[in-house]
């Protein structure tokens, strides 16, 4: 597993649990079905997983998490919503404990853009899937994110997270491999689509904006930024400052671009 780049402070939070099976994934909701086994690869803060463990109920939801840390946050908000048919567990999705075809459907929300080998993932999360089940990933593509007005600051932070998250092992710009790791994967039957968030109100601003404006001065990607001097205290200062500059900008506007897989295993 590459390191994680965003690390799991309130400001990289705040942004997780924005997240819900709508607005995540869209794409898997038609394939889902009451009493399917559903994994999970990567739940993260557990908001998607709570969600899709709704949908699947009685079926039952196996979560898998790299750090016990990332465990407990996705089965806390299990807890706080009292959804009950969901195991939470620690592995590596190179390597996933689980025997063949224990699945009906495997899911991964932003993962593969930051693990080692996301072929490899992919063969496991394969091989623990039924015949005929699902595989579904979906990952951000950063080299594919546009945003008005321009500002050579903001290209800068691009350029730092891409170089942060590479330095990690991972690859930023996943959403536009996706089909070709699935193949490389030995899928035959796979169906690419893609989405995109936007957030261009005033609250969407105050909501991504801000977020990346505390997240470069308080996170993982700040304290690797300084430590391997990919940029200094000052630079980062002056990339939340763009980020609030854009939030306070009326025409302030930004898509962020995801690729999608449906594979059958």
């Amino acid at each position: 597993m590459a390191a994680y780049t965003h690390g799991y402070q309130e400001s990289v939070l705040r942004s997780h649990r924005q997240r819900t099976a709508e607005n995540s994934a869209a794409y898997l909701l038609p394939r889902l079905a009451a009493g399917q086994a559903l994994l999970e690869v990567g739940s993260g803060a557990g908001t998607i997983t709570a969600d899709l463990a709704a949908r699947v109920a009685p079926g039952r939801v196996t979560a898998v998490e790299l750090t016990e840390t990332a465990r407990d946050l996705g089965r806390a908000e299990a807890a706080r919503r009292g959804q009950e048919n969901i195991g939470f567990v620690v592995g590596d999705v190179h390597a996933l404990d689980f025997p063949e075809d224990s699945f009906d459907v495997v899911h991964a929300h932003q993962v593969l853009q930051h693990v080692a080998d996301p072929v490899q993932a992919l063969r496991e999360m394969r091989r623990v899937c039924r015949p005929g089940g699902v595989v579904a990933a979906r990952d951000s593509d950063y080299a594919a994110f546009t945003w008005y007005p321009a500002d050579p600051v903001l290209d800068r932070w691009l350029a730092l997270y891409q170089t942060a998250a590479r330095a990690n092992g991972g690859e930023p710009d996943a959403g536009r491999r996706l089909l070709a790791w699935a193949h490389a994967a030995g899928f035959t039957e796979v169906l690419p689509s893609s989405t995109t968030w936007c957030f261009a109100t005033p609250d969407a601003r105050t909501y991504w904006g801000g977020m990346w404006a505390d997240r470069i001065l308080k996170s993982d990607i700040a304290t690797q930024s300084l430590r391997d001097g990919l940029a200094s205290p000052a630079e980062l200062e002056e990339i939340s400052a763009a980020w609030r500059r854009w939030t306070d900008d009326p025409d302030g506007w930004i898509s962020l671009l995801h690729g999608e897989i449906i594979a059958i295993a």
